[in-house]
């Protein structure tokens, strides 16, 4: 057995059986509660950088498969948990626990007691650590631990680099990346949304360009006010689209709104927290994984309404704008993995959506013969997007005499398959 250990800032360490890749690491020390979807967990962009300690004991009994993945690849920094199982055994088990840790060049450690380690962090907060060889030096390490700047450009590191699209459906819904996890994708899916996700350094003006119904804000890691300038893209969106922001996102909003943002002591980052309607009285079970959160108190004066607050210790988890269809919420809808009591609020969103569409009908002149094959199925085309396609259609036409022996012939052919 390879020995590893957690060497904290504060000096604590543990020791136990090293597992994963076999290198070191530095980064940020947290914990989730979660006790089940650790594949989800590793894979949530918003741990980008941070060695996560699971306190549910025994991590990786299923495996690892190909279907609940929230990103390509992880980026976490690090894992550590009380017993890593030396079998997995699931029907949709592909890899083991290990083999994934060291084929994306992740280090673990296990047979610590993390109870202590969580307790510690909770206490104390969550602080810089360092998973070290048997051979270190810890009294070394620690003074270049606490020299240590760790990196501040997160969402820079996970974000997409250029757009891409997903196939086309009722609603146009231009994502932010900051980090997102796939089960946003698969929530806008099943309510028939075109999604196009696009880099967190798109300008506002190529976001006009897309023609969205609705714009959502994504979660993601890091500090809301490293995104310099994402916030007057935002300011400026908000007054022409619907807006939901989700974790990161509805930090960003608030911030773009006016609102300040801090760093809590050990962050929320599990399956399990209450969420209240201030509304309705509704209460939520949610999934939950940020380090920061909004000022309550900086709410006041600005256009935003505090619609949603966490049981536990009071912190602000929704907001809706007094003036314009924008929400946002700290937790993740989406929920993957955790509960789905609060699935609705992309019903919610759809709702805006529908409502900009009755409100700005699109003007569609269906004689256009583009639109007349159905060729472009967005609800809201500016009419400067059409005029490339008429000068295409225009230029491609052929002489009627030739387009009716073509048709013809086309038609011969067809009926000749069947």
């Amino acid at each position: 057995m390879t020995t590893r250990t957690l060497l904290l800032a504060d000096g604590t360490s543990y020791t136990g059986e090293a597992f994963g890749a076999q290198s070191g690491v530095t980064a940020e020390v947290v914990f989730t509660t979660g006790m089940t979807g650790y594949q989800e967990t590793l894979t949530d962009q918003s741990y980008n950088g941070q060695i996560v300690t699971f306190s549910y004991p025994l991590i990786g009994n299923t495996g690892i498969n190909r279907d609940d993945m929230e990103s390509l690849f992880p980026t976490t920094a690090g894992v550590i948990c009380r017993e890593v199982p030396r079998l997995a055994s699931n029907w949709r088990n592909r890899v083991s626990l290990d083999a994934f840790l060291k084929l994306h060049h992740i280090p673990g450690l296990a047979g610590i007691d993390t109870r202590s380690l969580v307790r510690r962090l909770r206490t104390e907060g969550v602080m810089k650590g360092a998973l070290l060889g048997p051979e270190a030096d810890l009294e070394v390490e620690l003074e270049k631990l606490r020299a240590t700047e760790l990196p501040t450009d997160q969402v820079a590191q996970v974000s997409t680099r250029t757009a891409y699209p997903s196939p086309l459906g009722g609603y146009s819904v231009v994502l932010f990346d900051f980090g997102l996890k796939h089960s946003i994708l698969r929530e806008l899916a099943k309510r028939g949304c075109a999604v196009t996700v696009v880099p967190y350094t798109i300008t506002a003006e190529r976001v006009r360009a897309l023609a969205p119904d609705g714009i959502m804000l994504s979660n993601g890691p890091g500090d809301p006010k490293s995104l310099n300038g994402v916030g007057q893209v935002i300011a400026e969106l908000q007054e022409e689209f619907p807006i939901f922001g989700i974790c990161l996102g509805h930090q960003l909003l608030c911030l773009a709104n006016g609102a300040d943002t801090y760093k809590l002591a050990f962050g929320h980052r599990g399956f399990n927290h209450p969420v209240k309607d201030l509304r309705t009285g509704r209460i939520d079970f949610t999934s939950q994984n940020h380090g920061f959160a909004v000022d309550p108190e900086s709410i006041t004066g600005t256009e935003l309404e505090i619609t949603q607050v966490e049981l536990n210790d009071g912190t602000v988890e929704g907001v809706v704008h007094k003036r314009l269809p924008s929400m946002s919420v700290q937790y993740h809808p989406d929920a993957a993995a955790g509960p789905h009591d609060a699935a609705h609020l992309f019903d919610d969103f759809i709702a805006l959506m529908d409502a900009r569409r009755r409100a700005q009908p699109a003007q569609r002149d269906m004689s256009h013969p583009v639109l007349a094959r159905g060729a472009v199925t967005r609800a809201v085309m500016p009419a400067s997007a059409l005029e490339p396609a008429a000068e295409l259609v225009a230029a491609t036409t052929p002489r009627s005499g030739r387009a009716q022996k073509s048709g013809t012939a086309q038609n011969t052919t067809i009926k000749g398959n069947n």
